[in-house]
């Protein structure tokens, strides 16, 4: 094995802090599905090279995050391998507004959330999640929502606490929609495509300026 090349098992290693559910049979399902492809000694063991360990972290990041089926994820990868995905938290990304995966029923959402049924119908009547309207199943981003609430929850904050990002998240989109009212309103497919590429670029700028914002206030309170 080349020196720089990892085992199954180290790769496993590597990455269970961030994923604890990574596994040796996770891992060759995906190389049987073609989204992993690592090279093989002579006798038939797995060799994990620097890229082969990003790009598992990736598959594994939009699993665990976004809940996105195999082949959305295998779409991805041709732009990620281009440059144009990143792993979240290594740079910034616009929001993408196209449809990313199936929707979720409430049991598909309480199991991969991890809440119990009192704890989503709270986050349900506060408006953290919401079901697509007209309907009982709820976007694929809700399984992000609901596991990230359920992770505030457990530090001590309660759905009720919870509203002032669903109030936040309300108030930008309000204003962002305004700057496209006209074009998202119009009937032709270049109208509507040019509303959406402004709606993803702005939201670049938008998440920027909040997490900037939310950085300088949360010092404040180790300063004090």
């Amino acid at each position: 094995m080349p020196e720089s090349a990892l085992s199954i098992g180290e790769v496993i290693n590597l990455l269970r802090d961030d994923f604890p559910d990574v596994s040796v049979s996770k891992i060759r399902f995906l190389e049987s599905q073609g989204l992993i492809n690592p090279k093989r000694s002579a006798s038939g063991y797995r060799q994990f090279e620097g890229d082969d360990v990003a790009r598992l972290r990736f598959i594994l990041q939009q699993q665990r995050d976004h809940f996105l089926p195999l082949k959305v994820i295998k779409s991805k990868l041709t732009l990620w391998e281009r440059g144009e995905e990143t792993i979240e938290g290594t740079g910034q990304s616009s929001l993408k507004l196209e449809d990313s995966g199936e929707p979720l029923d409430r049991a598909s959402l309480l199991q991969r959330s991890g809440l119990t049924d009192d704890e989503l119908k709270s986050l349900i009547e506060v408006g953290i999640v919401r079901p697509i309207p007209g309907t009982t199943v709820f976007p694929t981003e809700a399984g992000v929502v609901a596991a990230e609430s359920r992770r505030l929850m457990e530090y001590g904050l309660e759905p009720r606490h919870l509203r002032a990002i669903r109030l936040s998240v309300d108030r930008e989109s309000d204003l962002l929609g305004q700057l496209v009212t006209p074009l998202a309103k119009a009937s032709n497919a270049d109208s509507r495509s040019q509303a959406r590429e402004i709606l993803e670029a702005c939201s670049i700028s938008v998440n920027a300026v909040h997490r900037s914002l939310l950085s300088i206030e949360l010092k404040q309170h180790l300063s004090t």
